[in-house]
């Protein structure tokens, strides 16, 4: 069976659970297209991901004539279905909140894959994310490529579904997937209740021989927390320097590493000068999966204050590593963790509850602490192998299409 994956910036550095995917579904036999609107901008540390990048085709790297081209070519072949597809796109461009013209550009970029899906006989079409992804596979059936289906992550399809047509999309495909019971029931929200037998939860997951002999956790303090992510609002790390200054006020030794990088950094370096924590709290920026492992190695655990989320790769990753995390009751994230069994769940923005969670993680014994790490690695290990969740979404794709909404 023959795939094809369309994604927004493939690959990138903050999207490997993406890129195992699609491994594992190869390691299964099927045949992984890759189509991507555009590269990712900025250095890719990690070898792997210049793998996938080599094997990508980039749509809007063909250039706005060859777009063209494909449209006029697809109108002439099928007139009925090209008007229809342009109708649709400029139908959910009126109701978005990016307006007709970037759906206009949506249905070129759909008309190039839909005709290359065609000269590659692809069995069927999948795309990553609810927004834009998911926009290009429903215009690209529309034309005449095969059925498509769509994973939703969270947070931004359920900060503005309406205006993405996130219900629209998930009645028009074949099937619907969520990485989380939480983001399933999203969906539910927007789909009618006749169509939530095709809505479906498969878990992101995880290699587990890259996770084969952990560390043990280090004897010393200071304590060591990581906290990994993009520098957005959503993840909280400005609520997290709070917290951090007033667990160090308290007198506890900490050392915090933030790995990552994104649109906030000058908010956060800037407030980790006036909170004078220069001397507690490291950035690394992106760093590879090598890297990143090498700093969960070196921590007695990892923080994740997210305001909104989907289901956390990174809580997932340090649990598999033998690491207790301190993060939030939001989204997907409580169907891993267990409070006071794999870390400690506090509401999202409440700094006081932060900082005792932290303070609390400071004085537990390391033998409470080594019990932790166990309880998450096994549970991570057991709900999220990658290949046993790729064999989910592998029946799925080889189940018979229902292609029309009923």
């Amino acid at each position: 069976m023959k795939i094809g994956y369309i994604l927004n910036t493939y690959p990138s550095p903050s999207h490997s659970f993406i890129r195992r995917e699609i491994r594992a579904l190869e390691r299964r036999g099927l045949v992984i297209h890759r189509f991507a609107m555009r590269p990712f901008a900025g250095e890719l540390p990690d070898p792997a991901d210049r793998e996938e990048a080599a094997q990508t085709e980039y749509v809007l790297a063909q250039g706005v004539l060859a777009l063209i081209r494909a449209a006029i070519m697809l109108g002439l072949a099928h007139p009925v279905r090209s008007y229809a597809a342009l109708a649709l796109a400029v139908r959910t461009g009126r109701r978005s909140d990016v307006g007709v013209l970037r759906h206009l550009v949506y249905f070129l970029e759909a008309a190039f894959v839909a005709r290359r899906a065609i000269e590659l006989r692809l069995d069927r079409l999948h795309a990553h994310f609810g927004t834009n992804p998911a926009t290009v596979a429903m215009l690209a059936e529309a034309m005449g490529a095969p059925a498509y289906s769509f994973t939703v992550h969270g947070p931004e399809e359920f900060d503005k579904p309406a205006a993405i047509a996130l219900g629209r999309k998930a009645e028009r495909a074949d099937f619907v997937v969520a990485i989380s019971a939480f983001g399933r029931s999203q969906l539910c929200r927007w789909v009618p209740h006749r169509l939530w037998p095709s809505l479906h939860v498969v878990h992101c997951g995880i290699e587990p021989q890259t996770f084969a002999e952990p560390p043990p956790l280090p004897a010393e303090r200071p304590l060591v927390l990581v906290n990994i992510g993009r520098f957005s609002e959503q993840k909280g790390q400005l609520l997290l320097l709070d917290a951090v200054a007033e667990v160090v006020r308290r007198g506890v030794d900490l050392r915090l590493v933030l790995i990552g990088d994104g649109e906030m950094r000058p908010l956060i370096e800037r407030a980790i000068a006036l909170h004078g924590l220069g001397r507690h709290v490291t950035l690394t920026g992106w760093l590879d999966e090598a890297g990143v492992l090498n700093q969960l190695a070196q921590a007695h655990g990892m923080v994740l204050p997210s305001f909104a989320e989907g289901l956390p790769m990174v809580v997932m990753e340090a649990m598999a590593m033998g690491r207790p995390v301190i993060s939030t009751w939001v989204a997907g994230i409580p169907e891993l963790m267990q409070h006071g069994k794999t870390g400690w769940l506090v509401p999202a923005g409440d700094r006081d509850a932060l900082v005792e969670a932290i303070t609390d993680m400071s004085m537990t014994t390391d033998a409470k602490l080594g019990k932790m790490a166990k309880t998450a690695r096994a549970r991570a290990l057991t709900r999220h192998d990658i290949d046993t969740e790729a064999g989910k979404l592998a029946a799925l794709f080889t189940q018979r299409p229902r292609t029309q909404p009923d």
